[in-house]
């Protein structure tokens, strides 16, 4: 094997965070058994793996979070393995990184994919340690620095660090980390190509949905820290949306995303991986959106001015949205008597290509008599009714004053626009 800088740039796949486990919205399978969302993420595996291998990928590089829970049932181990077997199979260098997810609580435990360097599968590299890795592909040789999720409990086990609050263990670990992160950059061969992979929060990247299943306190690690020379491609991986945070400078500081989405707080971000076409000094890489992501819709109709038909409003409103197969949730606001006039039959058939409904909400918008909380208002003076509107506006005490001193001025009689 060819040793020198490759003329042919070293093809790279880089995903993560697949969360294979999460039900959320899920329904089951007739089929398999098994939650049909917990299938989304799986497929979404498939199709990364069928990129890998139909674009001969000389290395695929997972930024860690296999499954959703550090212990997962063996039926999803299964299913991760298979796609990962296929990458093995084909000659393809896969770089598994160890995630929050995947980090078991006691260090000397094993991780969830600790099993594939048990087994010593050809092909397979687990990433548990900080370490640089040159691997041997058909286009040269590549270095991929590995920096796992950090795991407070290594520092537990040193006396100096026992006395620390949870605060200064943050701290420490911060700065321990930035340390390895210029070892392993010290340690590039700056004649070939060098991408450093990790799984943790950079300072300045915007969050998705991972907070809602997120295992374990997180760290920021800063910027500075991976801005350096050493790389031409920082793989990223824990945070669910996708970003470049270094788009006006090399390297790349590149988070893929999740492959599916979690929940509606993601029902706008693409989701996908990276393709990376590794050289020295000039590293090339776009993301790839993956189509077949599961949609979630959300649907808002107003039928306030709908008089006697809200259902109309809503029927109309679901129309402008592509709803096949998507997760969909609805939420309709109301006046206080059209409530009863809504038809529910018919928004659900509207619905009826939907894969779920999330719910169907209502925003009832009380009457007038409801809201100043008076069932005669006739008996009342116009003086007062107005006072009661403006409370139950929760208008400020010393506002409703003002207000109120200007209502009388204009309702005496035989001032201008007065009462005549």
């Amino acid at each position: 094997m060819n040793h020198t800088t490759a003329s042919e740039p070293i093809r790279v796949l880089h995903f993560a965070d697949i969360h294979i486990g999460m039900e959320n919205y899920g329904r089951i399978d007739p089929e398999t058994g098994l939650n049909q969302r917990v299938l989304d993420f799986v497929s979404r595996l498939k199709e990364i793996v069928d990129y890998a291998i139909e674009h001969e990928a000389d290395v695929v590089i997972f930024a860690g979070d296999a499954f959703k829970t550090r212990d997962p049932n063996p039926t999803y181990q299964r299913a991760f393995a298979r796609q990962i077997m296929r990458l093995s199979r084909a000659n393809i260098t896969t770089v598994l990184l160890v995630g929050n997810h995947d980090m078991p609580i006691i260090e000397q435990r094993a991780s969830s994919v600790d099993i594939f360097a048990t087994l010593d599968v050809p092909n397979v590299i687990v990433g548990r340690a900080e370490q640089l890795h040159r691997v041997e592909t058909p286009r040269g040789l590549l270095q991929i620095a590995t920096v796992p999720w950090p795991q407070r409990n290594r520092l537990l086990k040193y006396e100096e660090h026992r006395g620390m609050t949870v605060e200064q263990l943050d701290q420490e670990m911060v700065r321990i980390l930035d340390e390895e992160l210029g070892r392993l950059a010290g340690e590039v061969d700056p004649a070939l190509p060098a991408i450093l992979t990790g799984h943790f929060t950079i300072s300045g990247a915007t969050f998705g949905s991972e907070r809602s299943v997120m295992l374990g306190r997180d760290l920021v690690i800063p910027m500075s820290a991976l801005r350096l020379d050493a790389w031409d491609y920082v793989a990223m991986g824990h945070i669910h949306k996708h970003q470049n945070l270094n788009p006006s400078d090399r390297p790349a500081v590149v988070y893929s995303g999740s492959l599916e989405r979690i929940d509606f707080g993601e029902e706008h971000e693409p989701k996908g991986f990276c393709w990376i076409e590794a050289r020295r000094g000039d590293t090339q890489w776009s993301f790839k959106r993956l189509e077949s992501v599961r949609p979630f819709v959300s649907i808002y109709a107003d039928a306030t001015r709908d008089g006697d038909s809200p259902t109309d409003a809503v029927l109309r409103q679901i129309a402008r949205h592509d709803v096949k197969g998507a997760v969909v949730r609805v939420r309709v606001k109301l006046l206080q008597h059209q409530e009863a006039m809504l038809r529910m039959r018919a928004i659900e058939e509207a619905l009826a290509d939907a894969y779920l409904v999330a719910g169907i909400s209502r925003e009832i918008e009380r009457d007038a008599r409801s809201r100043i909380g008076v069932q005669n208002p006739e008996t009342l003076s116009p003086e007062t009714l107005l006072e009661r509107y403006f409370l139950s506006k929760n208008t400020p005490r010393d506002r409703i004053d003002d207000l109120m001193r200007a209502a009388r001025e204009l309702m005496q009689p035989g001032t201008d626009g007065g009462v005549m």
